[in-house]
């Protein structure tokens, strides 16, 4: 019973962490070069994106090989606009682009 407690207290501590640090940091995804970000390599893309947009919230970082990148963050502005932030491996900014999934497509 005791094994239970513990096992308990500890998702739900791995759970609010999560939400508290509200950054999703990529596993092994479907895209090519998806793949593990540690912790290190994540803090220091976080930071590098937000210096580079001004500020914002980061919802996700990924690696990237995308125009050259090596990580991929995506940043939520503080104007509300979401921008993929693709940088190379010594976490200088490659390219800034609008992010594709919360754009809409022109009206029918």
């Amino acid at each position: 019973m005791r094994k239970r407690v513990v096992v308990a207290a500890g998702a739900t501590a791995l759970v609010v962490a999560g939400v508290a640090g509200g950054v999703a940091v990529a596993g092994s995804g479907d895209e090519p070069g998806s793949g593990n970000v540690s912790q290190q390599q994540g803090d220091r893309a976080r930071s590098a994106a937000l210096e580079a947009t001004g500020g914002g919230r980061v919802n996700a970082v990924e690696r990237d090989h995308e125009a050259g990148a090596t990580y991929e963050v995506e940043v939520t502005k503080k104007n509300g606009d979401t921008v993929d932030v693709r940088l190379d491996e010594n976490y200088k900014v490659m390219v800034i682009d609008g992010d594709n999934e919360n754009e809409s497509g022109p009206e029918d």
